[in-house]
């Protein structure tokens, strides 16, 4: 495992390689620690209390059935919440509300239909080593994003029907101590998505695909929409200036003549409609 880490990050940029250090530290302190049953989880969470959040950082919750469980404000940093095969956790109808996921590692696991709004989680490990393949992804299909922030790998991930109402996954050009990072949901599904008001600048959603989804009023400054399939997409309202049109699909678009900066967006004429 540590061996694939270190190639990974000596092909990365720096930014993206001290997100991906941090991770593997944390799963190392993980690793060595204790695991805890599904049963002893839910304890933890059912005796916290609003001012003490469940504190479950680095710790090993792999293979555990955790469905339905409140983990509202639960410090899960570097929590591994996958499986060394192709069996990760299970947080589907999970409440994950204003939690904290930085650094967690999620390969694999199952987060269908969880509350995630408001959560943070700020470089996510979501594959590891050089041969991955879509089933290595976690799955965040009709996932609750709504008001999070996220800086995170998100490619070919299944995010059909998730909610990203006014999230947070664009460059914060006000704080770069480490570079411009990101969100990269290029190759993803997020067909039917809700990303209304979502802060994208910069973002990578190149080959996405966001058939019927709702981008009105999102911030695409600047975002890599190359090769992305926008059909019946609403775009009312977005700014797309100097964003990268090569390719995208925009066959049925809506809100076209109420998108913002279209005429500034790089490679329109090379979009297909």
């Amino acid at each position: 495992m540590a061996i694939g880490v270190l190639k990974q990050m000596q092909s990365r940029s720096k930014p993206a390689a001290l997100a991906l250090l941090l991770a593997f530290a944390a799963f190392a302190r993980a690793a060595s620690a204790a695991d805890l049953t599904a049963d002893e989880v839910r304890e933890m969470v059912a005796k916290a209390t609003p001012v003490q959040p469940p504190a479950l950082a680095g710790k090993d919750l792999s293979k555990l059935d955790l469905s339905g469980v409140d983990f509202k404000g639960a410090d899960l940093a570097g929590a591994n919440l996958f499986a060394t095969k192709l069996v990760g956790a299970n947080l589907s109808g999970t409440n994950l509300s204003g939690a904290m996921l930085d650094a967690a590692w999620i390969m694999r696991a199952n987060f269908s239909g969880a509350d995630l709004s408001g959560a943070s989680m700020f470089g996510p490990v979501v594959y590891a080593g050089l041969d991955v393949t879509p089933a290595d992804a976690p799955i965040f299909r009709d996932a609750n994003f709504s008001g999070a922030r996220i800086i995170a790998r998100l490619s070919r991930v299944d995010l059909r029907g998730a909610k990203f109402a006014d999230a947070k996954m664009g460059v914060d050009m006000k704080n770069q101590p480490m570079g411009q990072m990101r969100i990269d949901l290029s190759g993803s599904d997020l067909s039917g998505a809700n990303l209304s008001g979502a802060d994208l600048n910069r973002g990578v959603l190149s080959f996405a695909k966001l058939i019927d989804a709702d981008l009105s009023n999102a911030n695409l400054l600047s975002a890599d929409l190359s090769g992305a399939n926008l059909s019946g997409a609403n775009l009312a309202g977005a700014d797309v200036t100097d964003a990268d049109l090569d390719g995208a699909v925009l066959t049925g678009t809506k809100g076209l003549n109420a998108t913002k900066g279209l005429d500034k967006a790089r490679n329109r004429d090379k979009a297909v409609q």
